[in-house]
């Protein structure tokens, strides 16, 4: 025994109850000479308290994670309160908790000294070269008296060996958990791999990612590509080839790269990343170059455990071959292609290409043998979209009155990073309006705001994407039946899916909106996208003919297939009279708007779905209830979800007259609606809305006004109240306080109604209508609206 072990045994013996208990230690950096010796020293009172002898082992657990086993030592001051650590066998112990940090005496736990007979180990050396150098025999050496525990990473770079360090991967057969190295311990080597690897692994772990909503995804993907990796000898029995290459679609954010890594991270896989644009160089040939580096990087990680090499944006590496293409470009595909198929079944790594284009890919690329498998990432669902936002905001301080349900609900067409972005523009408004210092809670009027500043991406400067005030039904005036039948065909089967599958009723796949100009049928549409909440799409004939040969088809086709991208969502053709025109007019037979219709009718029939406009997949393990109100609201959730996986187109026109049979059958435009002229009760109601932001004397009277402005439109009473207020100005002075009656009818001197009773005769005669509604089966329903105007319509005839 030496006399340094003599002097701490005799200040044990000498350590007494009367020293006051300390129940937190402060880490101090471990003795320079305990680097090679696994000593924690501590104060003598302290092993006493926890009836350690010298060099009895430990387990020290840290609050921050992680722990590290060692043996119990005296300090050589003796005192009390602190505690010197040697991490030589641990894990996950960052440096935080050894600099400067405290360790309760709680977290210090004493371990039994049970000598081992047997230990598996995972050997991790420098370099390739030093593989050849490691034994059994050798780490059997070097381990000896030492104590390890499963799970933990034992430092060995003191060693003078190729040796980096090893990592316990089982003792005892797994019986025990920790113990101590003797000569009569069985060690054997479950693998042998570089530091590179090892340093890989930690980076993986060091990101905990939550795959929100991509559960059922994720686990057919890593199922898909940890059989090649893990089980390549039953392949090979059974005379299959394995499986070598897997093309992941999807649009940009729905986290197509997030979901590779976390598959790396769980299967211990080595991943190699590079982006398409970083292969290309500039000189002849050096593209190419870097591809064959990327392989074999990829070949040596490999060698060592499972590999996955990932090629982001794979369509700007590989786009499609084509006589105008350049050369460079065809020589860096037939690379890759040659890479793919010298693949031996051997070699343990998966190629994985990512992108948001997969038709600008070389064909040859997506065939079996190269991309076996594709894999489609679709705009996240409704239930995935609440998977998301539970994901993004488990760290977040959220008020009570945020309801992520109906977060989910109003962000339709959002992806995994536009939720993110959502969120984190939330918090900084409620960091906005607690101040500096404070701690901010986020509550549902910030999600509010946020929404203003986040916009979905996938409609970001696409075709048909617009913006507009939302518009509250309150704010249009009358037109009530309309607003009703618009509510059934587009409110009611997102609110109350239950109560129409119940029915066997099904929402219809198209709506009509004809009538007078000025009669709000643009607002009524933009009232009923506001209250569904669903994306909103909008092209008027402007936006959709193009002096190029087949550009108009081109652009109709996009704007349908970015709708059921992102539906459930509502495709609003304005004016479309003079998008399609009538087949049956002989001018329009083959015109740009014949083909435009052609187009028309096939997407509202529906056929198929491109690979883009594939819906992302549910994930129902992700669910969890609190209650059976919380029951009951899933439930709705998923019926919405699968009620509502269409896209709505919405119609106006002025000249149903116009329009093509074809369009006006069942399973096309089901639901034809007409929006009459504003009768009188309707014109009073349109006055109030338009008038309230005009301040007003006693003597107006809007009931008065609303009898004199007969075939007045809704734009035409909303011109005739600005019209008043700048006659106030121009009369009475820039000083004027309220606009008189006299003002009104001044106006109504100078302005006339934008309809007339020849126009309405000649565009909207009863037998119009009812020819249009016996189409639909509704012969015997005329409704009460359109019996008025047409009462009025002959009255008004007659007084002509």
């Amino acid at each position: 025994m030496s006399e340094e072990e003599e002097a701490c045994i005799g200040s044990l013996g000498r350590a007494g109850s009367s020293m006051a208990s300390v129940e937190h230690l402060r880490v101090l950096p471990p003795d320079p000479e305990d680097s090679l010796t696994q000593r924690c020293r501590m104060g003598p009172n302290l092993m006493s308290r926890l009836h350690l002898n010298l060099g009895s082992p430990v387990l020290i657990r840290f609050r921050e994670g992680g722990s590290c086993v060692c043996r119990a030592w005296p300090r050589r001051d003796l005192a009390e309160g602190f505690l010197q650590i040697n991490t030589q066998c641990s894990l996950d112990v960052s440096t935080s908790s050894l600099k400067d940090g405290t360790v309760s005496v709680a977290q210090i736990k004493p371990l039994s000294c049970i000598k081992l007979s047997s230990v598996a180990l995972r050997v991790f050396v420098h370099s390739r070269d030093g593989k050849k150098r490691v034994s059994e025999d050798t780490l059997h050496q070097i381990l000896e008296g030492v104590f390890i525990h499963a799970g933990h990473l034992l430092d060995l770079s003191f060693t003078q060996t190729a040796v980096k360090c090893v990592l316990v991967e089982e003792v005892n057969s797994g019986s025990q958990k920790a113990g101590l190295v003797t000569l009569k311990t069985k060690v054997s080597l479950s693998s042998v791999q570089t530091v590179k690897h090892l340093e890989s692994r930690r980076a993986r772990e060091s990101v905990a990612e939550c795959l929100g909503g991509m559960g059922e995804v994720y686990s057919s993907l890593k199922e898909m590509i940890s059989f090649p990796l893990r089980f390549p000898d039953t392949l090979r029995e059974m005379r299959l080839s394995c499986p070598r290459g897997l093309l992941l679609i999807g649009p940009s954010g729905v986290g197509k790269t997030l979901l590779v890594r976390c598959i790396a991270r769980d299967i211990d896989a080595t991943l190699v990343t590079v982006n398409g644009p970083e292969v290309t160089g500039s000189r002849p040939g050096e593209s190419e170059e870097n591809l064959r580096r990327v392989f074999d990087q990829a070949r040596e990680a490999g060698e060592e455990g499972p590999c996955i090499l990932l090629i982001d944006e794979i369509d700007s590496l590989c786009p499609r071959r084509t006589e105008s293409s350049s050369a460079p470009e065809n020589r860096l595909v037939a690379q890759l292609l040659t890479l793919m198929d010298a693949i031996g079944s051997h070699e343990g790594f998966v190629i994985i290409g990512a992108t948001n284009q997969p038709d600008v890919l070389d064909p040859a690329l997506r065939r079996p043998g190269r991309f076996d498998r594709e894999v489609v990432l679709g705009v996240p669902t409704l239930l995935q979209r609440r998977s998301i936002l539970q994901c993004v905001c488990r760290e977040m301080p959220l008020a009570a009155d945020v309801d992520l349900n109906t977060v989910a609900e109003i962000t339709c067409g959002y992806v995994g990073a536009d939720l993110s972005a959502l969120c984190r523009e939330a918090a900084l408004q409620a960091m906005r309006d607690s101040g500096a210092g404070a701690r901010a809670s986020v509550s549902m009027q910030h999600f509010n705001r946020a929404l203003r500043h986040v916009q979905p991406s996938c409609l970001r400067s696409a075709i048909g994407a617009v913006e507009f005030k939302p518009i509250s039904w309150e704010q249009i005036g009358g037109l009530e039946e309309v607003k009703l039948k618009l509510r059934q065909s587009i409110e009611w089967p997102l609110r109350f899916p239950e109560a129409l599958l119940r029915m066997g009723v099904s929402r219809p796949r198209g709506v009509l909106l004809y009538g007078p100009p000025g009669c709000a049928k643009t607002t009524l549409v933009k009232a009923a996208a506001s209250a569904s909440h669903c994306s909103f799409h909008c092209i008027s004939g402007a936006q959709l003919f193009s002096p190029y040969i087949g550009d108009s088809e081109k652009t109709l086709a996009q704007l349908f297939a970015r709708a059921r991208a992102c539906a459930p969502s509502i495709v609003f053709l304005d004016e479309i009279d003079s998008m399609v025109g009538s087949r049956g007019d002989e001018s329009c037979v083959n015109s740009v708007q014949s083909q435009v219709l052609s187009v028309l009718l096939t997407e509202l029939d529906g056929v198929g779905f491109r690979t883009l406009e594939r819906r992302g997949v549910g994930d129902s393990t992700t669910i969890t209830s609190s209650g059976d109100q919380e029951d009951a609201r899933l439930l709705e959730m998923e019926l919405q979800e699968t009620c509502n996986s269409d896209v709505l187109i919405v119609a106006a026109t002025n000249r149903p007259e116009a329009l093509d049979s074809a369009l006006l059958r069942p399973g096309r435009l089901d639901q034809i609606i007409y929006v009459p002229p504003p009768d009188l009760q309707t014109r009073v109601n349109i006055l109030h809305i338009c008038s309230r932001g005009v301040p007003q004397h006693e003597d107006v009277c809007l009931e008065d006004l609303a009898d004199q402005t007969e075939l007045f439109s809704g734009a035409d009473l909303e011109n005739l109240c600005k019209e008043a207020a700048l006659l106030a100005l121009r009369d009475e002075g820039l000083e004027v306080s309220c606009v008189r009656q006299e003002h009104f009818l001044k106006a109504l001197q100078i302005l006339r109604p934008s309809l007339s009773p020849e126009q309405l005769q000649k565009n909207f005669q009863p037998y119009l209508i009812r020819a249009v509604l016996s189409r639909a089966g509704e012969l015997a329903e005329l409704s009460a609206a359109e019996k008025t105007t047409t009462a009025k319509l002959s009255d008004c005839s007659v007084h002509t």
